[in-house]
């Protein structure tokens, strides 16, 4: 099979790239090893700049919407109502089906099949079977594109007891939402965000480090455990490490694009927003290597200093007086909030 676009990862950055690749008249096959819609570990919330881009692409999924952002602990809580457009609660299924449906309809081919070799020539590339000009890797966090071609950075050596990696997991609660923003509770070691997605249903997703737990976590944290207690329902999902590093996002005729490019950390909520940025990036730089590093340094710049701050403040001593500072300045949080949601 011979394409223009090969896009590794059938996820929902790999479906916009194959969108944003149909509307500009390109032919496109995503490999995918998954059949049906493809859930993970996340927090489902769509900020407004990610369903601004979705809205681009026709494309308009079932939610909830989140009008901001409130930080809680036990120190107090600060709120961030967006200025302008809402965000929006999405199952990541529901996400997911909506891309899918879109990308078919726009004529996209979809394979099932894994990537175990990629084999780069003069006239473009070669993977699971799909000779293509070009090659997006949107195959998530540990992705195989990423190590075959030679852009995995090289592993950190730490010392026993310095690994502050983190981690991630996702739980469904079923009911009913009783805020209409995203909550981040702050427990003394991982933060829970509380998500509406739908009109009976909420998803917590735990940010923290390795062995954290939704039980331990929730036992620190009583006013969202009184909310939540006895309601859980389908499969804790986990993730990580969620740290991701790249050398640099081009090789040949591949570009990384998503998670599969580097990652900092969920801790701001804005991972879909970045990736569909991205996704337009590669698409529209498809013969410029260069051009699209640029892009990448532009779209993810907000996300990687902004958050890399956060987090490395969350994993020091200083980390209870956030929220407190927080409620100091709500101005300055607002203006966070407002920066990286758009």
């Amino acid at each position: 099979m011979d394409t223009d676009v090969l896009v590794v990862g059938g996820g929902p950055v790999g479906l916009a790239a194959a969108i944003e690749a149909r509307l500009r008249g390109l032919d496109v096959v995503v490999v995918e090893p998954r059949a049906g819609a493809v859930d993970k570990a996340c927090g489902e919330g769509l900020m407004p700049g990610a369903l601004r881009l979705l809205r681009a692409w026709d494309v308009d999924p079932a939610g909830r919407a989140l009008a901001g952002i409130s930080y809680r602990s036990r120190a107090g809580h600060v709120d961030h109502r967006f200025r302008g457009e809402a965000g929006r609660g999405v199952r990541r299924t529901v996400l997911h089906d909506a891309l899918r449906e879109r990308a078919a309809d726009l004529g996209a081919v979809t394979t099932h099949a894994r990537v175990d070799d990629v084999q780069v020539r003069p006239a473009g590339v070669v993977a699971a079977g799909v000779s293509a000009r070009h090659l997006l890797a949107c195959d998530g966090l540990h992705s195989t594109v990423r190590r075959l071609v030679g852009l995995e950075a090289p592993a950190r050596r730490r010392p026993p007891g310095t690994d502050r990696r983190r981690y991630g997991l996702r739980r469904h609660y079923r009911t009913a939402p009783w805020s209409d923003l995203v909550e981040v509770h702050w427990s003394p070691v991982a933060e829970a965000y509380v998500t509406p997605v739908a009109a009976d249903l909420v998803g917590v997703a735990l940010l923290g480090p390795r062995g954290t737990d939704l039980a331990s976590t929730l036992a620190t944290l009583p006013e969202l455990a009184a909310r939540l207690d006895g309601v859980p329902t389908g499969p804790a999902r986990g993730a990580g490490p969620l740290r991701q590093r790249s050398r640099r996002r081009t090789a040949g005729p591949v570009r990384l694009v998503g998670d599969a490019s580097g990652y900092v950390d969920a801790l701001t909520g804005e991972g879909l927003r970045v990736g569909f940025a991205q996704a337009r990036a590669a698409v529209a730089t498809l013969d410029d290597p260069a051009a699209y590093e640029r892009a990448w340094w532009a779209a993810t710049r907000d996300y990687r200093v902004l958050t890399s701050g956060l987090v490395t403040w969350a994993g020091s001593p200083l980390r209870a007086a956030l929220v407190p500072v927080a409620r100091r300045a709500p101005g300055l949080f607002g203006a966070v909030v407002e920066r990286l949601a758009r």
